[in-house]
């Protein structure tokens, strides 16, 4: 009491000190990252040009040039004709012990994570139409199955936002003896992953994690992590030895950029190279108005669903494996959307405008894709690029050369050209 009675004598005695003492108490009050964030840190959005002027950073050019370098690096790699799983069964792995409160990342990690795994889920399974994606938690030193391996994106994220509670400390040989159980009883011919995204510094573990990473390596599981914190001896361990992936993030830019390097199908092991045949049935919409036992949920179910052609059996979602039959289901616009990955769109040739006073060189009007105008699209940017198909010599912006490439996979200039070809031939 008497400490803060001379503070307010302090605080009274004159302006000079009344400010000092504010000063003091804001810094006190503040984190770094929290006066950080208060400031907006507005300098950082300036760069300094060839002619000494500030002008704003063009994070369009910025964005395409990260794009263009995924882009290759996947392109090189597809080039050497690895193969590639396209049925994937992926546990993802939440570390939610107490290391996930953690505010280094804005809110909290655990809202990063949650927020990030949202957008990840929904990218798997638009670039694997064919896989299944389950989540595990550890939390309390115990791992617990959140969600079946399923194909529904939907229930997966429902299923994340109603168990964010943070408690405990993380085991990461828990969480492997887990997913080692659940994934040794999926198909042969699929693809065995766990995505591990860990915010702990440490693992409290029940016995040697060691032999568990060698039963991982031994049934062909594909362990990846992305840590929150540091890097971790253990996490590195298991990914080198079970030919996964292993990253920190710096931030949450970083940290779901990292993530998302996960959604494509990566390059299969050698022993799953071998070419086989696998049987799949194409079941047929239910009627809606009729009333069937669904064998997922082993309940009567209103309308709707889809029809095993094998056994008749009822499913909720697509593709599954008919839990009578054994069955996998699949519908036909699934492997139109897997076909990408087999045959992806080469890379796009970089092109820069010319300087107004070079004539000589004809410059493209409009893009192909948008029909906009290149000298328009380009207007806020600095760097006057813009890219052309290497097949078509079609121009494109930058907005629809990544569109092209990560949504669309087809480029328009090819297939108009490739129908013209074909209205040409029914004429003659």
């Amino acid at each position: 009491m008497s400490n803060n009675n001379d503070g307010r004598r302090r605080r009274g005695d004159g302006d000079g000190d009344e400010e000092d003492e504010e000063e003091e108490g804001g810094e006190v009050a503040m984190e770094a990252w929290e006066r950080a964030y208060a400031d907006e840190r507005s300098w950082e959005s300036l760069q300094e040009d060839e002619s000494g002027l500030l002008r704003p950073i063009d994070n369009k050019a910025i964005h395409h040039a990260h794009y263009r370098r995924r882009l290759l690096l996947h392109q090189s790699a597809s080039s050497l004709r690895i193969q590639k799983g396209l049925i994937r069964y992926l546990y993802i792995v939440i570390d939610l012990s107490r290391a996930a409160a953690e505010t280094d990342f804005r809110p909290s990690r655990m809202a990063v994570v949650a927020k990030c795994v949202e957008a990840f889920i929904k990218e798997f399974f638009d670039q694997n139409p064919l896989s299944h994606v389950g989540i595990v938690i550890i939390k309390d030193g115990i791992a617990q199955r959140l969600t079946d391996l399923g194909g529904s994106p939907e229930l997966q994220i429902k299923a994340l936002m109603g168990k964010l509670e943070c408690s405990g400390d993380s085991s990461l040989q828990n969480a492997l003896d887990l997913v080692h159980g659940f994934l040794n009883q999926s198909p042969s011919y699929g693809h065995r992953e766990v995505l591990i995204l860990y915010s702990a510094l440490s693992t409290c573990d029940p016995g040697d994690i060691m032999e568990t990473i060698e039963k991982c390596k031994k049934s062909k599981i594909r362990c990846s992590v992305v840590g929150l914190s540091a890097e971790i001896y253990i996490c590195k361990h298991l990914c080198e030895e079970t030919g996964g992936e292993y990253s920190v993030a710096l931030d949450e830019s970083h940290f779901k950029e990292s993530l998302l390097e996960h959604a494509p199908p990566p390059p299969a092991l050698a022993e799953y190279a071998i070419a086989n045949l696998i049987k799949m049935g194409f079941p047929q919409r239910g009627a809606e108005g009729v009333i069937s036992l669904c064998s997922c949920h082993k309940e009567a179910k209103f309308g709707g669903g889809y029809t095993c052609p094998r056994c008749k059996a009822r499913v909720c979602e697509l593709p599954t494996e008919c839990r009578i039959c054994g069955l996998t289901l699949v519908s036909s616009p699934h492997l139109a959307r897997s076909y990408h990955h087999l045959f992806p769109i080469m890379p796009f040739d970089e092109m820069q405008h010319a300087l107004p006073g070079n004539l000589s060189q004809k410059q493209p009007q409009k893009c192909f894709g948008c029909r906009q105008s290149l000298s328009h699209v380009n207007a806020g940017s600095t760097s006057g690029l813009y890219v052309s198909c290497p097949n078509c010599s079609q121009y494109f912006c930058l907005d629809c050369d990544i569109y092209i490439h990560e949504s669309l996979h087809n480029c328009p200039g090819c297939e108009s050209l490739r129908n013209t070809k074909a209205v040409d031939a029914m004429k003659t």
